[in-house]
């Protein structure tokens, strides 16, 4: 869900079913945003508020991309 204004540019903006503006996802349920060849973030400077406080690096971020990694590829 996107919270504050951070730059998010609009095709990467999708509305919820409560009318809620939210990341678009790919019909995969992928964020439109990632790149999946490097699991990095197209959008970094400009990503949601969400995703700053999902800090690049940490144990949850790693975890999160070990579990995709292993779903995934």
């Amino acid at each position: 869900m996107l919270l504050t204004d951070t730059g998010v540019p609009e095709r990467y903006i999708d509305t919820d079913e409560w009318g809620g503006d939210v990341m678009a996802r790919l019909d995969d349920g992928w964020c439109i945003a990632l790149d999946r060849d490097t699991m990095r973030c197209t959008i970094y400077e400009n990503r949601p508020w969400v995703c700053r406080i999902f800090e690049e690096g940490s144990p949850e971020c790693l975890e999160e991309r070990e579990q995709l990694a292993t779903i995934y590829r």
